[in-house]
């Protein structure tokens, strides 16, 4: 198995893991095999799978009416690490940690989601106090994180004097390979700053970007499936639209995947922050306002006329004027291709599943454009109106009343602000005062903090639809 991978959900299966099944298909190279773990959730999975010898199946769709059907085996080891219903951490940990320190390991992928690196989401820096960093800090042979998984088995690849694996990060993070590299060397620091030096200097850690929508899975999704002759319970549902662009940077080598479409490059950043701004910004956007409105799914909300009018002006007026692309890249068309695919009537997306761990998201999402467009003098309101949105989806109900859970690390603190907080621009305030959402230049400039309380109270007041006429000219 020459590739470890972190993250075993439904995203990874049905992206990497499919380009790197056509990948082997095509050229018979079966090198490039996968061990893949679970880190905090997922044993049922992992248990799943290993009973399956670690074969499912991803049925991609065009439409309702249009599917492929694909078995991938590329996973030939399935994981867990996490929490046990004993309580105990750490099942397969030592398989995993010797995977990663085997000589044929040359690529180490995740997909840990942005919670999953322990940074700060403002300020990029490494989350040392909280209770899973210091169980690492203080016990780092049996490391709990991703970081510290990666730590210890670059220390113990030092050690055998073995060459350091390549580690790649697929998750969608602007700048995520040097987000990861920056987590792995505070942490590796804080242990052994000799060998924070030595990861400095021989490990790569490209940045890539990846684009594919995978919705949980729902029981409709698996009776669908039934009905097209397909009984297996790991399963995953995506759209046939896929991307992944990455950085060329693999000193151990790595499988030619250009050949299945991967796009190789020098510098992914500007793929990655215009698929950060507009697709899942644009998604932010239906999340948290169209959650609120008691519309279940992006296609239910997009099938709304003000809903496409919103994401047509945040992207083409809002999110464009903040990006410099290859000349190649027409970001007319590629906003169009996000609504027609948003548009997709066989993709179930839950606007909730979005919605999760927005104080994770939304300063790459949303916040970056609207210091962008403050500086240069473009408009902020759907950044604001989504903002607005997002403040009141953390009280954890609809605007109609309903109830639903807040996932979000910060989920106990917006209950406390909410409770605390009656008064409309007080509760403004205190969430612009949160440091590790808001950036210092958002939280100090009083206009947009007035455009973000002015649309509050138009949501809490009159409504959505109210709240979206008044992006009209």
């Amino acid at each position: 198995m020459g590739i470890v991978h972190l993250g075993l959900g439904a995203f990874h299966r049905a992206h990497q893991a499919v380009y790197l099944e056509r990948y082997r298909s095509r050229t018979g190279d079966l090198s490039w095999g996968v061990s893949a773990a679970n880190l905090r959730r997922g044993v049922s999975l992992v248990d799943r799978l290993n009973d399956a010898k670690d074969r499912y199946h991803v049925a991609e769709y065009q439409n309702s009416e249009t599917v492929t059907l694909r078995e991938v085996g590329v996973i030939e080891e399935a994981l867990f690490t996490g929490q046990g219903s004993d309580h105990a951490w750490g099942r397969d940990l030592d398989i995993l940690l010797a995977r990663l320190s085997a000589p044929n390991t040359r690529i180490v992928t995740l997909t840990v989601t942005e919670k999953g690196y322990f940074l700060n989401p403002s300020s990029g820096e490494l989350l040392q106090n909280d209770p899973m960093i210091q169980a690492d800090i203080n016990h780092p042979s049996f490391p709990r994180t991703a970081p510290g998984i990666l730590v210890e088995a670059l220390k113990r690849r030092r050690a055998a004097g073995l060459n350091a694996f390549t580690v790649l990060c697929c998750d969608n993070m602007p700048n995520n390979g040097r987000r990861t590299r920056h987590a792995v060397i505070q942490l590796a620091c804080i242990q052994d700053a000799a060998l924070a030096d030595w990861i400095a200097h021989h490990v790569a850690f490209p940045s890539s970007m990846v684009d594919r929508i995978v919705p949980a899975m729902t029981d409709q999704d698996f009776a669908a499936l039934k009905r097209l002759g397909l009984d297996d319970p790991n399963a995953v549902v995506c759209e046939t639209f896929s991307q992944w662009v990455v950085e060329d940077d693999f000193p151990m080598g790595r499988p030619s995947w250009e050949v299945e479409g991967v796009t190789m490059v020098s510098d992914v950043a500007p793929f990655e922050t215009m698929k950060l701004r507009m697709l899942n910004g644009s998604h932010s956007l239906l999340a948290y306002l169209g959650a609120l409105a008691d519309i279940d799914t992006v296609f239910d909300a997009v099938s709304r006329e003000p809903f496409r009018r919103l994401l047509r002006r945040y992207m083409g007026y809002e999110v464009t004027p903040t990006l410099v692309m290859p000349d190649e890249v027409d970001l007319n068309a590629y906003a169009a291709s996000l609504l027609a695919r948003f548009a997709n009537d066989s993709l179930r997306h839950r606007l909730h599943q979005i919605a999760m761990d927005g104080s994770q998201k939304l300063p790459q999402r949303w916040l970056q454009v609207a210091e962008a467009n403050l500086a240069s003098g473009h408009s902020t309101a759907c950044v604001a109106l989504g903002l607005a949105g997002w403040i009141r989806y953390t009280a954890g109900t609809t605007l109609s009343g309903q109830m639903f859970k807040v996932d979000d690390p910060l989920s106990e603190t917006f209950a406390s602000i909410h409770q605390a907080n009656k008064d409309d621009g007080a509760l403004i305030d205190a969430f612009f005062a949160l440091e590790a959402v808001v950036p210092r230049s958002i939280a100090q400039h009083q206009g947009f903090k007035h455009q973000v309380c002015d649309a509050y109270r138009t949501l809490t007041e009159h409504g959505i639809e109210q709240a979206l006429a008044n992006l009209e000219w």
